[in-house]
């Protein structure tokens, strides 16, 4: 056994909270020294009195296997021979009470399957990527000004195979890939996929953060998962819990005898609600470890980005009479966002946070927290209380749909309808709806309607697409048989059509996060629950007008204020039948007539279907050439694109 110490400069940044590739000096590594092959084994346990290795290799007693202190700081490192890929091990540590405890390797690349909980030498190298054009387009694109629709998914429960048994991550592109990209998604959006010992924790509660799971297959199967979507143009987002961590006795809690990833006073480290600990994200070395972790997928797994959980949870101390801003959250994720983007200024970093801290998505130059989206918490309360209302009570309500518009701009938001929203009792987006069958499933609609016209990017959690009647089942598969259902499977048509009008029409996503590219038309009509407002995209005049009645009335010859003198089309309407509706459509052009009306020059008199919205685009004018031979000829035309 030969010591193989880790050089001064990188102890120097990893004490400093620096090291920003740390997971390639901790962790176990394959090495071949003065031509003996064996294993490399780096660890930072500073309150150990003695720090061994442990495993199959020698009958988990590591006697004869023990780490060298490198520092009085608390890394321990040794060269072992003959320790190979695929061998598991953990850490046996003496805590300063001389009790023997054994833990999972904090920096392992992968573990074993659950409920075993040792990990295993694994090398991460040999995978050979074939998505450079997708990385290539990546940095060219504008993510502000482009169509953003993610799918939120939970590997474990969106589909079994009959026998109950979990598929793959080789499986999952097969059958995952085609079927999001049928409904038109632009991203998908896994909830953790570190290696974490309890299914219904749904991954939020960790202990391999360097491990991708174990429940789906290898780390290279994974890295082909995600570069088969990116080669089929579909980006990737990693739930990543940097906040907390599960208290189970192999994982990060007391690691060495002592808190040494979490905080030292109970009233910081012990998280409650949860069951779990917090990190301690003043402490340098947790800093290196999670920004390393960070900056880990990004190069080794080609994540596309990250939905920072739990945000609120971090950004203010909880266990207190009145929670009050936590100092050592807020530098750390301004640390964090400053060296992603650093590394790469196309990653999407994602802030769940419910709370009003100003300036989420802003630059930290600009003293922001530096995430460059945050989750609309505010907008899915408000609009998920006002549909779960009785039509007849909605008036009282009015402000649950208007009031997120007035802070629409002050972050750069994502509207989530999200798996939070469907599980614990709260029902189905569908099931959410009152009135009877016909009625839930024509609020839906409306909902998810009003949700793509409204600004932000968006995402929905899996199930949301078919308008699964029951709540999420997290032990179970989605329910694919109402897809044997007539109104089903229209929902499902109705949202695939949606989701291409939305990235047809650019009003609908270029100008997401300014004021130009939203105006109401009519806010203020609360007896009959109707919403009308415009979409601006970036060209001049190229508009869209909305409208939404959330109540269960048909109106004719309703006159709506637009804004310019000319046609519209009606390009979307939820009450198609073709999507199980009552008809109520507009089938003809609607021309503007002269006179004011909601504060707009024309209007249009128009058919508002019942529970229903309708996307009526602007007809503009516009030059064409027409080929006469030789000769061209100039007029123009009224311009008549395909919704």
């Amino acid at each position: 056994m030969n010591l193989a110490t880790p050089t001064d400069f990188e102890v120097h940044l990893f004490h400093e909270g620096n090291l920003f590739k740390a997971h390639e000096l901790f962790g176990a590594h394959s090495s071949v020294r003065n031509g003996v092959c064996g294993t490399v084994f780096t660890v930072w346990a500073p309150h150990a009195l003695e720090v061994r290795v442990a495993g199959d290799f020698n009958h988990w007693d590591g006697s004869n296997h023990k780490l060298e202190r490198v520092n009085d700081q608390g890394i321990w490192s040794a060269f072992i021979q003959d320790i190979k890929e695929g061998d598991l091990y953990k850490y046996e540590i003496i805590t300063q009470k001389n009790e023997k405890i054994l833990k999972s390797d904090p920096y392992a690349f992968y573990a074993e399957v659950k409920p075993n909980t040792a990990s295993i030498v694994y090398d991460l190298a040999g995978y050979e990527w074939n998505d450079q054009k997708w990385q290539k387009k990546k940095r060219q694109k504008e993510i502000y000004n482009r169509p953003m629709y993610i799918y939120e998914l939970n590997l474990c429960s969106w589909k079994k195979k009959e026998d109950g048994s979990l598929y793959t991550y080789l499986e999952l592109a097969d059958i995952l890939i085609p079927y999001v990209l049928d409904h038109g998604f632009t991203h998908i959006e896994l909830l953790p996929i570190i290696e974490h010992p309890y299914d219904r924790s749904w991954g939020y509660q960790g202990t391999g953060y360097y491990a991708a799971t174990s429940r789906y297959g290898t780390p290279h199967e994974l890295m082909k998962f995600i570069d088969l979507c990116h080669q089929n143009n579909l980006g990737v987002i990693m739930d990543w819990v940097p906040g907390h961590f599960c208290k189970d006795a192999h994982g990060l809690y007391y690691f060495d005898g002592e808190p040494t990833f979490e905080y030292k006073r109970y009233e910081d480290r012990e998280n409650e609600v949860w069951g779990t600990a917090n990190f301690d994200l003043g402490k340098p070395e947790v800093q290196s470890f999670l920004i390393s972790n960070a900056l880990f997928w990004l190069e080794k797994y080609h994540i596309d980005g990250f939905r920072v959980d739990a945000v609120a949870n971090m950004l203010y101390w909880q266990n207190t009479e009145e929670p009050h801003e936590n100092p050592f959250a807020v530098n750390f994720l301004r640390k964090l966002n400053e060296n992603v983007f650093a590394y790469d200024p196309g990653v999407l970093m994602i802030a769940e946070d419910s709370t009003d801290y100003p300036l989420v998505t802003s630059p930290t130059s600009d003293g922001g927290l530096g995430f460059n989206y945050k989750w609309n918490m505010g907008w899915m309360n408000d609009i998920l209380k006002y549909m779960e209302a009785p039509p007849e009570q909605r008036k009282h309500l009015h402000h649950k749909v208007s009031f997120s518009l007035i802070y629409a701009f002050t972050e750069n938001f994502i509207l989530p309808l999200s798996h939070d929203e469907v599980v614990h009792g709260k029902r189905s987006l569908l099931n959410k709806m009152p009135g009877d069958y016909w009625q839930k499933f024509a609020q839906y609609r409306l909902l998810l309607g009003y949700m793509m016209t409204h600004p932000g990017k968006k995402l929905l959690f899996m199930g949301g697409e078919f308008a699964q009647f029951d709540e999420w089942k997290d032990l179970e598969q989605l329910d694919w048989v109402l897809d044997d259902f007539d109104m089903h499977q229209k929902a499902r048509s109705y949202f695939k059509e949606l989701l291409a009008v939305y990235k047809r029409q650019r009003p609908l996503y270029e100008q997401d996060h300014s004021h130009e590219g939203f105006e109401w038309i009519d806010v203020n009509n609360s007896e009959q629950s109707i919403f009308s407002f415009i979409r601006r995209g970036l060209k001049p005049n190229e508009q869209l007008v909305v409208v939404c009645n959330f109540r269960p009335q048909t109106y004719h010859d309703y006159k709506v204020g637009v804004p310019a003198d000319t046609k519209y089309i009606e390009i979307m309407n939820s009450d198609d039948t073709v999507f199980g509706g009552s008809g109520q459509v507009n089938k003809k052009d609607l021309k503007a007539q002269e006179g004011m009306q909601h504060n707009q020059p024309y209007h249009i008199s128009m058919t508002i279907p019942p529970y229903g919205i309708s996307i009526l685009r602007a007809v503009k004018k516009r030059e064409e050439t027409i080929n006469h031979g030789e000769k061209k000829v100039r007029r123009n035309v009224i311009g008549r694109r395909k919704g």
